[in-house]
């Protein structure tokens, strides 16, 4: 699964700065704390599943699901006269087992959540014996918990399905991870169950169906509804079963011999292979450096409305939220978002599905590799730089969760098992399997993952299979680095500091680990540059501190420790300033570029070196660079401006990047300089929404009436960043004209531009003089702080929301005031 970034950005936002009451904190603190001492242990297998039958209809007006079930299993390995199957909030009608073709009741009881069943004699493992299920799923009236990866967990979703919603499409479709699947049929719902599945679809004719396998067959009943027929012939887990049903477009591909289709609603259906076009090229990619080709019987990938999730990786049928979704025009500014979730879904095509973890306690055998993965396809497609780039992010999102230092990867005790879908499960997984890659050599590395895929194919497994692959592989002991970063929490703080000794001809580096807690073992490259050459050593730290000295015949240009630029670390690196020039003339890396960058950018724009990085990074060979550049410039600084500003005026006219025109164009527009209309006038014919937004952007600045002017000539056709830009122009210079595209843009944006975007709303909301328009805009804001309160989001609504009752208490509307008083209680 995709890790949802928006919500784990919600969570450590504003759950952190909730407001909460020491009396309702207290206890919840306390329950957390009690389920923290219990030991997570894998599920003890008693049955096994072998075989699930579904047959399936649906009542859209009730949001029911009707379901007969055969299900087949035996025992593991003990005998036993009993069956214990997950079934969250069902109507169960029938249960019986199948003997010659007769259903013979059996005896049970049903708490809501589980099916306590008896069976009709004792059976051995070496019998199978199959139940008849006649029950009824009503996923709308659970009440279960999410996480901040997967925000709700009813399991089976019913979209608009009484067409209420305007333009909105009509959908159903599932959501099994971690132990939802049981919401709509009866099964053991854990990862270490795998099992084969037949279900059959009842459903209106016009509609489409998606699910895992193969169609095996279609049949019109000539009453409107049509009966599809999917098969999967190899085994997997519970929780990746899935089902879509809707107005869906199909676009055939293949991959070698292999269906791979795209299904998309047909607003999109002729981006399709814009959007998804290279999941060809990834399979082969993956089934290449793997050593095991792509092992199902065909690839599908499916768009869904209000997704609660990034996306899923249902075996052989992944399904995404809307952000994957581009029209052509958004496409020219690129789609990152989107390929890197249909890299990472992909991955868990060998990583979670054909091999799955045993327990969600070694979920990092599943997670962390689908998010190595995203650094490995952006080497492959794109280069190391931007290999290296997405490396750095995820490091970051990592570092910056203060929470995430206490949390092993392998984690034996948590809270609760969606607590495990995390910064450290994913992007600390995913840096410590790149370090990994690193340290053992590219060969060594994927004969590894090999060994592993094969030893554990259509089974379970967790990191200790994972270290045996390796050092089969390698012949290298490994427990060592299993032992600090599988099973030991926390990252190194790494200080780095630096003498140079004229007399001894000697370069002295001293390493600090100033971490709480153990000292790492880290495998640390230096290389020194010095009379133009290059010297790499190779050492180890093994203690707290260490110190490193080299004979070097003259003072060296620059030390660069940890050259590849590849420990799991937060450093504190004291280089010497007058070196980060030469860093980033001569070091090869993107990181090592970045750093001198970053240097550059947290200097006085006095400093001469940092002037020439700033401006030589305008003309660097990776845009994300340029980029950065752009935005370390201080043109408040007239020998700065008087520099850049021929450079930033080239850039925005011809450099290759959307992006980049669009972050020199918004370097240029802070300037408010009249001299740029033309321009700016000339950016706004562009097709890319990115650059019609910062030259709109910049020519508000100069002209604010002008500006409104010409966002309402340009917002019929308006996505992604432009849409944002009128958006920000309307909330700001806006009235009642203005509010249904407000409304409309702010309903359909990112919810993490939501947020960004909730201070300006509420502003514009409160000055309206509409009550009417205000209140509807108040009960939006009401529904994002409900979906989102889990995360933490509420009290920041809250706040929003009292504001706008200030501004509308002072123009005397007494109507939106009990509408914002009602609207905040069940936020509350």
């Amino acid at each position: 699964m995709t890790n949802c970034k928006l919500l784990a950005t919600l969570a450590a936002g504003f759950f952190v700065a909730a407001v909460q009451s020491a009396s309702a904190q207290v206890p919840a603190n306390l329950k957390k704390a009690e389920a923290l001492k219990t030991y997570r242990e894998t599920p003890t297998k008693i049955n096994d599943l072998v075989h699930t039958k579904l047959d399936v209809r649906f009542d859209y007006k009730k949001r029911y699901m009707y379901g007969q079930e055969w299900v087949t299993l035996k025992p593991h390995l003990y005998p036993t006269d009993s069956l214990r199957l997950d079934a969250k909030g069902m109507d169960i009608k029938t249960l019986a087992v199948v003997k010659n073709g007769k259903k013979i009741p059996l005896k049970f009881t049903y708490d809501s959540l589980a099916l306590a069943i008896h069976l009709d004699k004792v059976y051995r493992n070496n019998e199978t014996y199959t139940l008849y299920i006649n029950y009824t799923s009503k996923p709308d009236q659970l009440k279960i918990k999410g996480s901040a990866a997967i925000n709700d967990a009813k399991g089976l979703y019913f979209i608009n399905p009484d067409s209420t919603v305007k333009d909105k499409p009509v959908q159903i479709w599932t959501q099994g991870e971690t132990e939802a699947s049981s919401a709509w049929f009866p099964t053991i719902d854990k990862p270490d169950q795998k099992t084969t599945e037949e279900i059959t679809m009842t459903v209106p004719s016009k509609y489409v169906t998606l699910s895992n396998g193969k169609l095996v067959s279609q049949k019109n009943n000539g009453d409107g509804t049509r009966t599809d027929n999917w098969k999967m012939d190899l085994p997997h887990s519970p929780y990746l079963f899935m089902m879509a049903i809707g107005d869906f477009k199909i676009y055939h591909d293949k991959w070698r011999d292999k269906p791979v289709d795209y299904y998309l609603e047909p607003k999109y259906a002729a981006y399709a292979k814009d959007i998804f076009g290279y999941t060809p090229e990834i399979m082969e990619f993956y089934s290449k450096i793997l050593g095991v080709d792509y092992p199902w019987n065909k690839y599908a990938q499916i768009v869904v409305r209000d997704y609660v999730s990034g996306a899923m990786e249902n075996t052989t049928a992944t399904l995404h939220g809307e952000q994957v979704q581009s029209t052509g025009r958004e496409l020219i500014d690129g789609n990152p978002e989107g390929e890197i979730d249909i890299a990472h879904e992909l991955f868990h095509q060998w990583f979670g599905d054909y091999v799955t973890c045993e327990s969600w306690s070694n979920l990092t055998v599943n997670e962390s590799f689908a998010d190595f993965s995203e650094v490995l396809w952006a080497e492959h497609k794109h280069g190391k730089d931007a290999g290296d780039a997405h490396n750095y992010e995820e490091l970051q999102r990592y570092l910056s969760d203060s929470s995430a230092a206490s949390k092993p990867l392998v984690r034996f005790h948590y809270a609760d098992k969606e607590d495990m879908f995390d910064v450290v499960s994913y992007q600390k997984g995913g840096r410590i399997l790149n370090m990994l890659r690193n340290y053992l050599g590219e060969e060594a590395f994927f004969k590894g993952l090999n060994i592993y895929l094969k030893t554990n194919a259509f089974k379970n497994g967790e990191a200790q299979q994972l270290r045996l692959a390796f050092e089969e592989a390698s012949g290298r002991d490994l427990n060592w680095f299993f032992n600090q970063w599988y099973y030991k929490p926390g990252h190194p703080l790494l200080q780095i500091d630096y003498k140079w000794d004229t007399g001894s001809h000697t370069q002295t580096v001293y390493l600090q680990q100033n971490q709480t807690g153990d000292v790492f073992t880290l495998p640390i490259n230096v290389d020194i540059y010095a009379g133009g050459k290059t010297e790499r050593h190779q050492v180890w730290m093994r203690d707290r501190a260490d110190t490193l000295t080299f004979k070097v015949p003259v003072k060296p240009d620059l030390v660069n420790v940890d050259a590849d630029k590849i420990l799991l670390a937060k450093k504190n690196d004291n280089k010497p300033e007058d070196t980060y020039w030469f860093q980033y003339q001569h070091a090869p890396l993107f990181m090592d570029r970045f750093e001198a960058i970053d240097f550059a950018e947290n200097q006085s724009a006095d400093n001469a070196n940092a002037r020439k990085i700033i401006l030589a990074a305008l003309k660097d060979k990776y845009f994300d660079l340029r980029i950065k550049a752009i935005s370390a410039l201080k043109l408040d600084n007239d020998d700065v401006r008087n520099a850049a500003v021929p450079i930033l005026t080239n850039m925005a006219q011809t450099d290759e990047k959307t992006q980049v025109r669009a972050a020199a164009l918004g370097a240029l527009a802070t300037l408010k300089a009249s001299g740029n209309t033309n321009l700016f006038k000339q950016a706004l014919n562009s097709q890319s929404y990115a650059v019609q937004a910062s030259a709109l952007y910049g020519l508000t600045l100069i002209d604010p009436a002008s500006g409104l002017t010409l966002a309402k000539s340009l917002e019929k056709d308006s996505e992604g960043d432009l849409a944002a830009v009128i958006l920000n122009i309307y909330t700001q210079l806006g009235s009642d004209a203005e509010w249904p595209y407000v409304y409309h843009t702010y309903d359909e944006i990112k919810p993490q531009d939501k947020v960004g975007l909730v201070r300006n709303y509420a502003d514009f909301i409160g000055r309206l003089r509409n009550p009417q328009l205000v209140q509807q805009s108040v009960m939006q804001l009401q529904k994002l702080g409900l979906r989102y309160k889990s995360q933490g989001i509420a009290p920041r609504i809250i706040t929003v929301l009292e504001s706008i009752k200030t501004q509308r208490s002072q123009q005397n509307d007494q109507a939106s005031v009990k509408v914002i008083n009602d609207a905040i209680k069940p936020l509350q």
